[in-house]
């Protein structure tokens, strides 16, 4: 089976769950070519699992400390380039193409009949999961965002709905740092991030954010971008301050790490899964760096586990397979272990 998989790139939790994939997808009679779009070449990083990948410019986010700039993505996104990108993507030799909410393979495939599944925590909200009401532009755009022939959801409970569990790679809990706390905010300001924490001097700051080399300051380091860096402080820390993106949250989850959210202001998903981690009461938010909510989370108790199930094999295997299960078999299986 040939297959074009295509990754969003505006931020890493989509690229992080395709890595948690690509191992149970790798057999002998499986070829796996990548496309991601959403951010320049040069922006991404670790990116050795996808061997000789493609990047395309797909349509951007433009945000400004910590809220969506929506004239100026209006105006950033070259819509043209975007059309020209779908029309004149090969699919020509390929038996599928997968789509984590990535458009232009995901339009390429509906438009050429191509058979399309989607793979994305999106998916999940055309179901009855804790979301928002309003937002009704933020729904549609959704909706439409990445169309497939099947469209399969990631949340962090099932809510009875025909969803999976997070998507994540198995790692092992280190030993938990009781100061340590692990920072990363990828839509907010550096210097924001840094005068929010400074006060607190009591703790340790591992900082991840878009600088060259390690900076220490006192009590506050400031980290490289790096996934397999940041997984290894995350085995050890007692906290994770992040903002309200999917795929980081359900990895604090599944190490028992506390959360503390802030969600990307106006942005429909995050303030969707704030909803959704406080019905289950896994986490603490702020619609601003308040320390004041800092310095109470902190005080905080420890929380435990959520032992999610092996997701990639069984997926993988029903992506492989020639005669796939409707997904609410697929679900139940998955979350029955």
């Amino acid at each position: 089976m040939k297959i074009l998989y295509g990754v969003q790139g505006t931020g890493n939790g989509h690229v992080s769950r395709t890595k948690a994939l690509i191992p149970a997808l790798e057999r002998p009679a499986v070829e796996i070519d990548f496309v991601f779009s959403g951010r320049p070449r040069e922006e991404f990083f670790d990116m050795h699992s996808f061997g000789e990948f493609r990047v395309l410019e797909g349509l951007i986010l433009i945000f400004d400390r910590g809220r969506v700039q929506i004239i100026k993505t209006i105006l950033a996104n070259r819509l043209i380039n975007f059309l020209v990108d779908i029309w004149r993507l090969d699919l020509s030799g390929y038996d599928l193409v997968i789509s984590d909410f990535e458009p232009i393979t995901a339009w390429s495939a509906k438009l050429r009949g191509v058979p399309c599944i989607a793979l994305s925590h999106q998916c999940a909200f055309k179901y009855d999961v804790p979301k928002l009401k309003g937002y009704w532009l933020s729904k549609l755009i959704m909706r439409i965002f990445a169309p497939s022939t099947t469209a399969i959801g990631f949340h962090y409970h099932h809510f009875n709905q025909p969803i999976l569990p997070p998507l994540i790679g198995m790692q092992k809990k280190g030993e938990c740092m009781n100061k340590k706390i692990l920072v990363y905010m990828g839509f907010e300001a550096l210097s924001d991030i840094v005068e929010f924490v400074s006060p607190f001097t009591q703790y340790e700051f591992q900082i991840f954010a878009k600088v060259k080399k390690i900076m220490k300051f006192n009590h506050i380091v400031i980290n490289p971008l790096s996934h397999d860096d940041f997984h290894e402080q995350l085995k050890d820390c007692s906290g994770v301050i992040s903002n309200a993106g999917f795929e980081l949250s359900s990895e604090a989850l599944s190490y028992g790490k506390k959360l503390l959210v802030k969600p990307l202001a106006g942005q429909y998903e995050q303030l969707c899964n704030v909803t959704a981690l406080e019905s289950i009461g896994r986490a603490t938010s702020m619609d601003s760096l308040d320390q004041a909510v800092l310095a109470s989370w902190l005080e905080g108790p420890e929380e435990e586990p959520i032992f999610y199930p092996d997701v990639a094999t069984p997926l993988a295997d029903w992506i492989l397979s020639p005669d796939r299960t409707d997904l609410q078999t697929l679900s139940d299986s998955i979350w029955d272990h």
